[in-house]
């Protein structure tokens, strides 16, 4: 909800209470009179106080508008101010109340001769008492609705920081990748193996014109996921060859889990960095992906040496602090906080496997 929006349910929301008190106010006078006024003077009876009720809505919404007037002044300030303003106004509310009174039983207030008792009796036992709790109410409603505005700020503040912190981490992770294939490509000319160089070009144009398509908060199906991830193994695959084999393992029901973008790419080049490049022979990457309860479970294997175990005991070993890798756990807790998981663990007869583990949501 935009500012404008909360505002403007903030406004709405005095006038709902304003209708709904001053008809209380009348329910609870006519349910009085039903025990102490004869029934045919009732319905007469209702219509009196609810023109004195609307002649307090009035009167009430003026004090409204003083109020907000000295808000920003000191506490004594504003005391005086709803004290003396609500004196004012049961002043100016009491010899309506009077007048209409008279009216179901076939009397006239005349003006004219009335005296300040009779134009201003039950200021003080009735309509002061009254609007003084009025008035009370306004302010206690008043910090509400600042208590709501501060929430609401605080919320929107929250998710720019939020934002912007996934913002960092995925341009952070896009120069990482950048900066690696130019590399690889300028290897590539230094050997002046210029058509596949060219090639390597050509498939990162259109990677990177494919992940500029989606915003960094953006989350997309783990299908779509896994065509952008293919296309980064293109790019391996003119510097690999043969040596990069690829296999997949894809449940129906996860080909349409949401995953946030770009989730797969550091963690394939991850495995193609410390287990493909390390075996002569090259070797082969499984990516798997099902659904298990209410979770998504992503893993990507490599058939490569794997870790030692002193180092997937210890959370810190330096293979983990890679921009690439440290990069997806970090944008992993900013969306799911706590509810996610990635681990390490060794494959069998060799290899690594890294299991990401988010709630299970459909498009």
């Amino acid at each position: 909800m935009g500012p404008d929006s909360f505002q403007l349910v903030l406004r709405s929301q005095f006038w709902i209470f304003q209708l709904i008190g001053w008809s209380i106010w009348v329910l609870m006078l006519v349910l009085r009179d039903l025990f102490f006024v004869p029934p045919e003077y009732i319905f007469s009876r209702a219509l009196v106080f609810s023109m004195s009720a609307v002649v307090g809505m009035v009167l009430t919404t003026g004090l409204r508008y003083l109020y907000r007037l000295v808000w920003e002044k000191g506490f004594v300030v504003r005391f005086l101010v709803t004290w003396f303003g609500s004196l004012l106004a049961s002043l100016l509310w009491q010899p309506f109340r009077n007048t209409f009174a008279l009216l179901p039983f076939g009397e006239i207030f005349d003006l004219r001769s009335a005296g300040a008792e009779d134009l201003f009796d039950g200021v003080f036992s009735s309509s002061f008492p009254l609007l003084l709790s009025w008035s009370g109410l306004y302010f206690i409603f008043k910090y509400y609705q600042l208590f709501q505005a501060e929430k609401e700020k605080s919320l929107r503040s929250e998710a720019l920081a939020h934002e912007a912190q996934l913002l960092m981490l995925r341009y952070q992770l896009n120069p990482h990748f950048l900066f690696n294939t130019l590399n690889a490509i300028s290897t590539l000319v230094l050997s002046k193996s210029t058509e596949k160089a060219n090639e390597m070009v050509t498939k990162l144009s259109k990677f990177l014109r494919y992940s500029l398509d989606h915003s960094p908060l953006d989350r997309v199906s783990f299908a779509h996921e896994l065509e952008t991830s293919q296309l980064y193994l293109d790019i391996e695959k003119v510097r690999f060859g043969e040596r990069l084999q690829l296999e997949l393992d894809i449940d129906p029901d996860a080909e349409q889990a949401l995953v946030p973008t770009m989730l797969l790419q550091p963690i394939i080049e991850n495995s193609i960095k410390h287990g493909i490049s390390k075996a002569e022979k090259g070797g082969c990457i499984t990516i798997s992906a099902k659904k298990e309860g209410d979770n998504l479970t992503i893993s990507v294997t490599d058939d490569g040496p794997g870790l030692a175990k002193e180092d997937l005991l210890d959370k810190s070993f330096s293979f983990s602090k890679g921009v690439g890798v440290s990069n997806i756990r970090n944008r992993l807790s900013e969306i799911y906080g706590e509810n996610h998981s990635l681990e390490f663990l060794n494959a069998q007869p060799s290899g690594l496997t890294v299991k990401v583990t988010i709630p299970y949501d459909r498009e």
